[in-house]
């Protein structure tokens, strides 16, 4: 079958952008046209990226509102900082473009409706490139849910914990958006990489929805420490930061369901997103890639969970494999969840990430900073769906689908 030729564009070029669009660019049937940041250095490196990746030269541009000005543009991914992504997405769906965003908390609920409104004011989309709902653990994991491996799921957790102690720290030099919201803000400052798959998997938006939250924060003493220990001579010596080393954020479901995040990027400490799952039949644990599945598993034993990915792998990845493993940026899920945005477009179906998933986790962020502020008070979650949650129109199946695994979609 022949692939629809989609004409797009780049706006945000730093570190995440460039690789972003050396991904996009070797999709078939993606051709960006044109790349804006507005450092010219940045801009003229995404020109080379396109130049050395797909053989054309895009137009370059400084000022995103000139870009989103032509008409032969159709869409735009966007990999600015948290605190600009939303109000060019906004800019590029009223200029009749559909948009993909990088991950990243939202400052306010106004700015979650102003996305939500512009969507459905214009019918384009708004899928935010939560590439973690592709990671081909969560994958199957999310398989084993929808076969009913793990039962009735009660509780689930996730989070992001990485020492970003030197990014976050060198944000001025590297010109990375980090550090201004680790002076400013205290809360759970970057939801969306766990929350998206267990969204996912609780049908957030699609039968259920998260209600409330409440947000505590640490004491703010990593990033301190880290210029004692590393960059004691830094401009940043006495600075005062108000971002929470750990802060913990309990969210309540509609049906029951509770689901805790944790907010870890100023403490020394592996890698972990801490994903947890846990059910009426069985618990699955991340950071010891550990499954105990009732009267399979040894009692009280835990089990490898490598078999069990094995097992329950999903098709999408099973295919995956059998093309070639394209690898890429984070092991392959950065690919798929751009070719995922590229089939929406080339097809005109629905995206398997829409505006009220990408608001409803990017608000988190704003509300938990709330709920931090008034002493960890209960914050309610705004429903962004306007109650279409309890009866939505039939997602789109397809091999991208986060909704179900649709098994006819593959060889």
């Amino acid at each position: 079958m022949q692939v629809k030729n989609v004409k797009c564009a780049a706006i945000g070029l730093g570190g995440r952008g460039s690789s972003m669009l050396a991904e996009f660019v070797s999709i078939p049937g993606i051709e960006v046209v044109a790349v804006c940041d507005k450092y010219e250095d940045r801009a003229k490196n995404g020109v080379k990226i396109v130049e050395e990746k797909a053989g054309n030269t895009p137009d370059m541009y400084l000022n995103y509102k000139e870009l989103l000005e032509r008409k032969d543009i159709s869409a735009v991914i966007c990999c600015t900082t948290w605190i600009t992504h939303s109000r060019i997405a906004v800019d590029s769906m009223r200029a009749g473009k559909d948009v993909a965003i990088e991950v990243g908390g939202a400052a306010s609920v106004e700015e979650c409706w102003q996305l939500v409104r512009a969507s459905e004011e214009t019918g384009k989309f708004c899928m935010m490139l939560e590439n973690c709902c592709y990671d081909r653990n969560e994958l199957a994991l999310f398989n084993m849910c929808r076969q009913g491996v793990f039962g009735e799921i009660v509780h689930m957790q996730g989070g992001y914990q990485h020492d970003l102690r030197d990014e976050i720290l060198c944000g001025k030099e590297a010109r990375h958006g980090r550090l201004v919201n680790f002076i400013n803000r205290n809360g759970e400052l970057y939801p969306t990489h766990q929350l998206g798959p267990i969204s996912k998997i609780l049908g957030i938006n699609r039968g259920n929805r998260i209600l409330s939250l409440v947000s505590m924060s640490s004491k703010a003493r990593g990033l301190h420490q880290g210029l004692l220990t590393y960059m004691p001579d830094h401009e940043l010596i006495d600075t005062v930061f108000e971002q929470g080393d750990i802060v913990t954020t309990m969210l309540k479901c509609a049906h029951g369901e509770t689901i805790m995040l944790i907010h870890d990027c100023s403490t020394p400490r592996p890698y972990s997103r801490n994903y947890r799952i846990q059910g009426t039949k069985g618990i699955y644990m991340e950071d010891n890639q550990s499954i105990y599945i009732d009267e399979v598993s040894s009692v009280h034993e835990w089990e490898d969970f490598a078999p069990y990915r094995e097992e329950y792998e999903h098709p999408l990845w099973k295919q995956y494999a059998k093309d070639g493993i394209h690898a890429g940026g984070h092991g392959g899920m950065d690919y798929l969840v751009l070719c995922a945005f590229a089939e929406a477009l080339q097809t005109g179906k629905k995206p398997p990430i829409d505006v009220y998933d990408t608001v409803t986790w990017m608000s988190i962020t704003c509300l938990s900073e709330q709920s931090v502020a008034l002493g960890s008070t209960p914050v309610a979650v705004p429903d962004f769906t306007n109650g279409m949650w309890i009866d939505r129109e039939p997602f789109e199946r397809g091999k991208y689908c986060l909704e179900e695994v649709c098994h006819e979609f593959f060889d």
